[in-house]
């Protein structure tokens, strides 16, 4: 459809521009305007994040589903007839429209001629596809999914600026426990700031050492307005997250692909809340219940000991413990005597050994020998005369007897023929 308000101006017969023979605007204009028509009509899919009416017209822009792409579109009034009546600001479309250059004001237009809604089925197909492939990667797996503290410090709660899940989250969590603590990122829970913001407030988080969990919260929606919550990119920033994260999306017949890789799903707010921070009034009435069986186990076991104990009391060998020190001592008085008989024995033995042994060495002593008349001549020097041929003639002899020595001198050796003849 061309825009009858664009002027026509007429393309002279011109080389190429130079500083020396330069284009005028309006050439350069016809030429933009020409090349863009060549298009023609084109097929485009996107998601509508600008939808403004203005006389009848529709005003709007169209944004990629994955890049930062977005380029401005126009509903002629004639146009808008044809179209659904209930196309609004993030609807995902296909969209058959043509550029339009206008050129007195230099402004690039692309004017819709047909827009439908994608349908339900493409966009169920498309999910399960992304479904199956981030699974084979493994990011569903139970195996990686965290456990959530028993009693976090600090929770980061992201979701709607002033959101009803919001207000459900911190009203339910401070009734269950008072102290806990928050940090609120917000960010935009529909439409095309969705993913960006969420992605960000993820990072954020994650980043920040005081957070001990992270919930993503929201108050459930129809399945286009959940679709944020299934793009890769945020899937792929929680699986990257090392703080659990919580989604509570609140939706039942819709399970976005964040329910899938969150560590723990929530089907609403309010039960990501009792679910995250325990009630104190229960953890008290747990204490106390823990408490209460401790007690009566303790009483249990300490009565059955007390009664093992009487019973081993009872018993005959223990009723009277005397006994055993009375046996013990008449064992160690028998001990004693016996011993004390084995000594004088040993004792007696061994004086008579001594008794023999000293009479045995008294019958060999020299002295006993002298007793007998018997003496001992020494020399001078101190050696004992053992024959008479050993004592000179005039020598000085010391004669030892039984009762003490005296001096002498030797008359020589006598003749022992002179011996015989006087015997």
């Amino acid at each position: 459809m061309s825009d009858a308000r664009t002027p026509r101006f007429p393309e002279p017969e011109r080389g190429p521009a130079t500083a020396e023979s330069p284009w005028p605007v309006a050439l350069l204009g016809a030429k933009i305007r020409d090349y863009i028509d060549r298009l023609g009509t084109i097929w485009v899919e996107g998601q509508i994040t600008q939808w403004g009416v203005s006389g009848g017209n529709v005003y709007g822009k169209l944004k990629d589903l994955e890049a930062d792409a977005t380029v401005s579109f126009t509903v002629w009034s004639s146009v808008r007839a044809k179209i659904p009546a209930d196309l609004k600001q993030g609807d995902h479309v296909v969209v058959l429209m043509k550029a339009n250059y206008w050129v007195k004001g230099g402004s690039l237009t692309m004017q819709v001629i047909a827009m439908k809604h994608v349908g339900l089925g493409d966009l169920l197909e498309r999910l399960e596809k992304l479904r199956a492939s981030l699974a084979a990667e493994g990011l569903f797996d139970a195996a990686r999914k965290k456990s959530l503290p028993f009693l976090p410090h600090r929770i980061g709660l992201i979701t709607g600026k002033d959101s009803d899940a919001e207000k459900d989250v911190l009203r339910n969590a401070q009734l269950r426990w008072p102290h806990v603590e928050f940090r609120i990122v917000h960010a935009a829970v529909q439409g095309d700031r969705t993913v960006p913001e969420v992605v960000r407030a993820i990072e954020r988080l994650d980043e920040d050492p005081d957070v001990d969990v992270i919930i993503v919260a929201r108050g459930g929606g129809d399945f286009q307005n959940l679709l944020g919550f299934s793009d890769e990119r945020v899937v792929r920033a929680a699986a990257a997250a090392v703080t659990p994260i919580v989604s509570a999306i609140g939706h039942e017949a819709d399970r976005p692909l964040l329910d899938d890789v969150a560590d723990l799903r929530a089907s609403t707010p309010t039960d990501a809340a009792k679910r995250v921070v325990p009630d104190v009034s229960e953890q008290f009435a747990i204490v106390s219940q823990l408490r209460s069986r401790i007690t009566v186990r303790l009483s249990s076991i300490l009565a059955t000991e007390m009664h093992r104990m009487e019973a081993l009391r009872s018993r005959p060998v223990l009723a009277n413990a005397h006994w055993i020190v009375d046996q013990r001592a008449e064992d160690l008085t028998r001990f004693v005597a016996r011993g004390v008989e084995l000594t004088e024995r040993v004792v007696q033995h061994e004086e008579r050994l001594v008794a023999e042994s000293t009479a045995r060495l008294r019958a060999l002593s020299p002295q006993r020998t002298l007793a007998r008349g018997y003496a001992i001549a020494q020399k001078a020097d101190g050696s004992i005369v053992r024959a008479a041929t050993e004592a000179a003639a005039g020598a000085r002899l010391v004669v030892t007897t039984a009762d003490g020595a005296f001096g002498a001198v030797s008359s020589g050796p006598e003749d022992g023929s002179d011996r015989d003849s006087t015997r």
